[in-house]
């Protein structure tokens, strides 16, 4: 199998599994511990096929762009390698011979906050990405316009769900135990989705900003409209939010 190939599997594996292990009520502590095993093991191959970008840190110059993707991406190693550890050292079924590598309240505080940190990280790093695959396929005006509404739309809705599930008092260590809703499957699935879209929608128009910054001043004449974007999604979200609480 081409190397190519390996990565194209390890991300979308990696990926399916980041949203299987945010469904932790949904597959009961046995299947969550053993697809954060499966999630080491791929980020581990992921690491070795991207080894060379280490040395590449310290060669070349860094724009707005590069720097923004670099603190994300060492950022996000950095989070899983402090969810991998803390979740390692809780576990009762997949490596039961690591439980008590950490206190247990240390563990647990440090697996609910940095678990949802990768995810946010991740779909920021998505999102830094999304740019340069939408140029690919040359879509014409009013498609890309499409797709931005929709994607700003989806963005929304995930925010009102981050806010809904207290998802902004894990990533700040407000609280050490997660709170489960009495939700159907699909509804949850939905929610962490659509959370998910909303990080790589920041990704996305952080991306388009900062690509902006260098550009010739036509381009940054729209240097706001990614700033826009990201505050349309964010205050239709919290309309949201406060909709489904008074039950509207």
């Amino acid at each position: 199998m081409k190397r190519a190939h390996i990565r194209r599997f390890t991300d979308i594996g990696m990926s399916i599994l980041l949203l299987l292990l945010m469904a932790h009520q949904l597959t009961g502590d046995k299947f969550h511990e053993w697809f954060g095993i499966a999630m080491i093991v791929l980020t581990i191959i992921h690491q070795y096929l991207n080894r060379y970008w280490y040395p590449a840190l310290f060669k070349g110059k860094y724009n707005a762009y590069r720097i923004i993707v670099t603190v994300t991406d060492l950022s996000l190693l950095l989070s899983f390698i402090l969810t991998a550890i803390s979740g390692v050292s809780m576990s009762g079924y997949a490596v039961p011979f690591m439980y008590g590598i950490l206190k247990t309240s240390l563990a647990q505080r440090l697996h609910l906050s940095f678990s949802y940190w990768s995810f946010a990280l991740m779909g920021l790093h998505l999102g830094f990405h999304v740019p340069a695959i939408i140029s690919q396929y040359h879509l014409r005006y009013t498609t890309k316009r499409d797709l931005r509404v929709m994607f700003i739309a989806a963005g929304a809705y995930g925010f009102s769900a981050l806010l809904r599930n207290k998802v902004l008092e894990y990533l700040f260590f407000k609280t050490p135990f997660a709170f489960y809703s009495d939700k159907g499957t699909l509804a949850i699935i939905v929610d962490i989705l659509l959370m998910f879209a909303f990080f790589a929608l920041v990704g996305e128009e952080l991306a388009s900003l900062t690509l902006m910054l260098p550009g010739k001043k036509e381009r940054q004449k729209n240097i706001l409209y990614p700033i826009l974007c990201i505050a349309l999604a964010i205050i239709i979200g919290l309309s949201i939010a406060a909709m489904l609480e008074q039950g509207l």
